[in-house]
């Protein structure tokens, strides 16, 4: 049987895709990385151990975004917050 699913960025179980976004590895072990489900859009900030962020980024089966797409992300934002890209005012 197949599944077909009907709802974008979703995979045949219905699950939604999960995404990273490395931000820090800090001297002291922790990472700290946007974690979003569906949208890479919505994210919220997350810190963890660098062996638990692996463990975790495994078992959600994450996309890693690249630093074209992070820049993309950031430019979006922009647009949001100031109406165009690159406008701080």
């Amino acid at each position: 049987m197949t599944v077909v699913s009907l709802h974008p960025g979703r995979n045949e179980l219905g699950a939604q895709q999960r995404y990273v976004r490395l931000r820090e590895q800090r001297p002291d072990g922790f990472v700290i990385f946007d974690f979003a489900i569906g949208d890479p859009q919505l994210s919220c900030e997350l810190i963890m151990p660098l062996a638990t962020y692996q463990e975790f980024c495994a078992s959600n089966h994450v996309v890693h975004l690249n630093e074209t797409q992070a820049a993309q992300l950031d430019e979006e934002a922009l647009k949001w917050r100031y109406g165009q890209p690159g406008v701080s005012e």
